[in-house]
């Protein structure tokens, strides 16, 4: 029973570095809990068939929830391990009866206490190997408040920048754009423009995938909602006389199917084109999308 405690205990830590590293320092798909706990709040929240109401709050809850788990399960691991050596290798402050305070929930005050780096000392280990064991878990407690800093600060950039593409795209669509002004210098450079700043978005959702999960709301902001104007945008300038305009939406192109190319493969997985891909993307934010074609010589923009 000793060891049976003390290996499930050992695996619940190493479980939630494991998953730490791979979300915070690491990204990758191999950071499966975070992710997990991430879709199912995701899903939860257009369970009422009220996305725009409700995903808005799905992100923060999401984060808030994956950091509560980490804690909770370090707290439960380390508590197993520390349990089967109550009351024999801690020692009692003065009042306490150690035979009273030897059980499961015993060991998981102790684990708290040592984990949000409280110290307390009514209950301190003696055992030598504990008294080691015990100031790592203090030290990954305060690894984990550091990480979860770190985290937030690092995801709300990256939303920022999605959101301030799609405002770009909004702009375009919005601005009475002509065929005649797209293919020029001007029209090469709002489009290589949109290509940089796509390549950071899909760097971002390798780097930040938890920020897929966060709702943009506000039509303008969505990236979900333009992603269809960009495309089109694109295939308009494959048909430009210009060269640069030409070579600009080629690059755009490229960039539109590597960002569809990893929505699909970390979220959506529908194995489709990419107009499919951004479709199912706007579809599962809730979004229609925007206009399919860019305005014509005396158009706006705007959805006819």
């Amino acid at each position: 029973m000793t060891w049976l405690s003390m290996i499930t205990g050992g695996a619940l830590v190493l479980l939630v570095l494991r998953d730490v590293f791979h979300t915070l320092w690491h990204p990758t798909r191999h950071g499966g809990l975070s992710r997990l706990v991430m879709r199912v709040v995701w899903r939860l929240s257009a369970l009422r068939g009220t996305r725009r109401r409700t995903a808005g709050l799905a992100g923060p809850t999401g984060m808030v929830a994956v950091v509560a788990l980490w804690a909770l399960l370090l707290a439960v691991g380390w508590g197993l391990v520390y349990w089967p050596h109550m009351p024999g290798g801690f020692s009692y402050a003065a009042g306490l009866d150690p035979g009273e305070h030897a059980g499961a929930d015993d060991a998981l005050y102790v684990s708290l206490v040592t984990l949000s780096t409280l110290g307390l000392g009514d209950i301190a280990p003696t055992s030598g190997w504990l008294r080691v064991f015990a100031p790592m878990e203090a030290l990954v407690g305060f690894v984990l408040l550091s990480a979860t800093v770190a985290w937030i600060l690092g995801i709300y950039p990256a939303l920022a920048r999605r959101r301030t593409l799609a405002l770009r795209l909004s702009h375009v669509r919005r601005s009475p754009t002509t065929r005649r002004a797209l293919d020029s210098d001007g029209g090469a450079t709002v489009l290589d423009g949109l290509a940089s700043t796509l390549s950071t978005i899909t760097v971002d959702f390798l780097q930040y995938a938890e920020s897929y999960y966060f709702y943009d709301g506000d039509e303008n902001t969505s990236l979900p909602g333009q992603l269809g104007f960009a495309l089109a945008l694109a295939e308009e300038a494959s048909a430009a006389r210009h060269p640069d305009v030409r070579l600009s939406g080629s690059v755009l192109r490229t960039a539109l199917e590597d960002l569809a190319t990893v929505l699909d493969e970390r979220f959506l997985r529908t194995g489709a084109a990419t107009e499919h891909v951004f479709a199912a993307y706007a579809e599962d934010h809730g979004n229609p999308g925007e206009p399919t074609a860019p305005a014509g010589p005396r158009g706006t923009g705007r959805r006819s």
